[in-house]
């Protein structure tokens, strides 16, 4: 307590002002540092900033600018599929491989027929699915050619060995399986003439296809129908009677139905051609000129196949089937109308 007054407080003072020259100093400095920056800036004009601000300012430009497109890969030209026509997929069937896909399906399927003739139809649907709808325009052939060049259409292209295969097999079904089985090929060959039906509240309903059942639905149904011509005259009534399978259009595939019968059985063909379609589209006198000409075609047919005297010789013999005549009577007289009609009812065939 002996030094001067107020030196208690000397020290203190003392390191307060050196605090406060030493903030002054820092903030002289940063204040010198500004001055330095912004004369700085303004001595560089703009376009030359700093290497930083430089890189900034291109990369905002480089989003500006529309990006490089990517060269574009040549496009790989298309390879065209061979055209397959129904000779070359028929002669690619084999017999031997038939057989034991035959062999195979009657195991597997003991006591169930139906699913063995719908895996017999497969075999030829897979046989023949390269053939394309150009290759095989069946709705067209049957409209614009004539009915003896129709019938053997397509099955004279398959094998005679393949034929004789699947007749074989055909053979040991039920008579029942078998119509079931034609009424199904009948009706996948008709659903695809029929265009999209109107629905409720007019909304369209497009028929269901049939898989590949452009050419192996036909050979199916001429193996079995030549094999088992019996099957179409149980058939014909349902067939024929009813009105999904009559029309200009469908006229056509039911003559090539019957006329397949007839090339295994000619008075079965017959039988079903007088009791069934005859009448049912030569009846009335105002029908279709054309139809009435069509199935006119196919009697011919059966008269002159594979010769007049033959032909003539199996019919009489035939004459009676089952307790009924081949040709009724009130047949008989139809057709005689048909063919000499009186002067007055002569329609002029287009």
């Amino acid at each position: 307590m002996g030094g001067k007054p107020g030196g208690v407080f000397e020290g203190l003072d003392k390191r307060s002002q050196e605090r406060h020259r030493a903030i002054q100093a820092a903030r002289d400095a940063a204040a010198g540092y500004d001055s330095d920056d912004a004369n700085a800036n303004a001595r560089v004009p703009w376009g030359s900033r700093s290497s930083d601000e430089g890189s900034d300012s291109d990369g905002a430009a480089a989003k500006d600018r529309p990006q490089a497109e990517a060269p574009k890969k040549p496009k790989k030209p298309k390879v065209k599929k061979p055209k397959v026509t129904v000779a070359d997929a028929a002669a690619l069937i084999d017999a031997e491989s038939l057989a034991a896909h035959l062999v195979d399906i009657s195991a597997s399927y003991e006591n169930q027929e139906g699913i063995q003739l719908m895996r017999f139809a497969d075999y030829f649907g897979r046989a023949f699915a390269n053939v394309s709808a150009a290759q095989f325009p069946w709705a067209k052939m049957f409209k614009e050619s004539p009915m003896p060049k129709m019938v053997d259409v397509p099955l004279s292209h398959v094998p005679e060995p393949v034929c004789k295969t699947a007749s074989d097999w055909i053979s040991q079904r039920s008579p029942d399986a078998l119509g079931e089985f034609v009424l199904w090929c009948i009706d996948s060959i008709m659903s695809e003439l029929s265009g999209p039906t109107v629905g409720p509240k007019g909304a369209k309903k497009v028929v269901q296809q049939t898989p590949k059942a452009q050419v192996a639905i036909f050979v199916v149904l001429a193996l079995t129908l030549r094999r088992k011509p019996d099957v179409l005259i149980n058939l014909s009534p349902k067939i024929v009677g009813n009105s999904k399978y009559l029309g200009q259009e469908k006229l056509p595939i039911i003559a090539w139905v019957i006329n397949q019968a007839s090339q295994g059985d000619l008075v079965s063909g017959m039988f079903s051609w007088s009791h069934s379609l005859f009448p049912t589209v030569c009846a009335k006198s105002s029908g279709n000129p054309q139809s009435r000409d069509l199935v006119l075609q196919l009697l011919e047919r059966f008269l002159t196949t594979p010769n007049a005297s033959k032909a003539r010789a199996m019919l009489l013999n035939g004459a009676v089937r089952k307790g009924e005549r081949l040709v009724p009577a009130g047949t008989l007289d139809l057709f005689m109308r048909c063919t000499f009609p009186v002067p007055n009812a002569r329609v002029k065939v287009c």
